[in-house]
């Protein structure tokens, strides 16, 4: 996820309305602010966690081998595994499907219990990753993806250009491939996150209309192949918009779209005390009211605060309560999913999920 660069745009686009404003007592400045301490009734939650509903997954990323004797097998608490798969991977060849991963990790889970959650990847976080299949590598395709710079210019990865017809066109045929294979098999399937390092100057090929129209015919594409496992996307983040000081509408539209074709609304990373994040998709989820199901990813470097590091912190506060608590009360959510990064989930998780006894009731 790209912030910096999208904080760069925010800051171009607020800066006549930055002339205006005078003082950081401002209002804008105070909506900004909102939500800075929305986390503090939540911090003296304690383990273990009762149940309340969540269906809690473990996130593997790409390590789909990590499931293999992992401990959420033995723990009711956890509902299944929640792990990536590549574009590339699922399509080697045009029209080509290669399915074979999935359906061991459905049937590997299965054996104990446990349910399957697919996200699907079409964009990266690596200069050296395209994650689609190589036939869209080419001019049929506008090359298929495009690069994901950060503010100074330098290449972070690529994402598929949702944004292009043909592109679509392939895409969508991939999800009904893949529902015809697994709806009603597995709990569920989302769509990366929404955020992107894309610019008009980057790609001119893109545009924010066309990205819009093009996240929206994702879902709906989405929806009809999977009208029996839940289906999510990642609405985290829209170029060219920046909340609160511009808000456009377009990542409240992709929430309200969501909502009225039946495709669940989420985001990665649970960073309860930051502004960009409590700005665009936590405040979405906290100050509406959806029919479909909410989720909240707790990601890399979130069970220490941060984001995106593999930081280990050997003295630490168990941030596991208040992070369940707050996605439960504040964004009430129906899904978590756990990132499988150690030491914190053995540590911190797996004593905050053990098999909870209503002691009170004598049970």
């Amino acid at each position: 996820m790209n912030v910096k660069l999208l904080i760069g745009l925010a800051i171009a686009l607020a800066s006549p309305l930055s002339a205006l404003i005078a003082t950081p007592a401002s209002a804008a400045d105070n909506i900004a602010n909102r939500y800075l301490k929305a986390s503090e009734p939540y911090s003296k939650a304690t383990c273990p966690v009762k149940p309340d509903g969540i269906n809690n997954f473990v996130y593997f990323s790409r390590d789909r081998e990590a499931i293999q004797g992992h401990p959420l097998l033995t723990n009711t608490r956890f509902s299944g595994a929640q792990i990536m798969y590549s574009w590339r991977n699922l399509e080697p060849s045009e029209g080509q499907y290669d399915f074979s991963d999935i359906k061991a990790d459905v049937d590997y889970l299965a054996q104990h219990g446990k349910k399957l959650f697919i996200q699907l990847q079409d964009a990266s976080f690596s200069p050296e990753y395209k994650p689609v299949p190589n036939y869209l590598l080419t001019d049929k395709f506008d090359g298929g993806v495009t690069g994901q710079y950060t503010d100074d210019g330098k290449l972070e990865g690529w994402v598929a250009k949702r944004w292009n017809d043909a592109v679509h066109a392939r895409f969508e045929r991939l999800l009904l491939a893949l529902g015809k294979e697994f709806d009603g098999r597995i709990e569920g399937v989302n769509l990366q996150e929404t955020a992107i390092g894309v610019t008009a100057k980057s790609d001119h090929s893109f545009s924010a209309a066309r990205y819009i129209e093009g996240i929206k015919a994702n879902m709906q594409a989405l929806k009809t192949a999977f009208p029996k496992s839940t289906t999510m996307i990642y609405a985290n983040f829209m170029p060219d918009e920046w909340l609160p000081w511009d808000d456009k509408g377009y990542l409240r539209g992709i929430y309200d779209f969501g909502n009225q074709i039946g495709v669940g609304l989420g985001a990665p990373d649970l960073m309860v005390t930051r502004k960009n994040q409590l700005n665009h998709a936590l405040a979405m989820m906290h100050e509406n009211s959806f029919t479909v199901p909410l989720g909240i990813a707790v990601q890399d470097g979130n069970y220490i605060g941060e984001t995106g590091t593999e930081k280990v912190v050997k003295k630490r506060k168990n941030l596991v309560p208040m992070l369940h608590a707050f996605a439960a009360d504040f964004l009430k959510v129906n899904y978590m999913f756990w990132v499988n990064q150690q030491p914190y989930f053995e540590e911190d998780v797996l004593p905050c999920f053990a098999e909870y006894k209503n002691i009170q009731g004598g049970q």
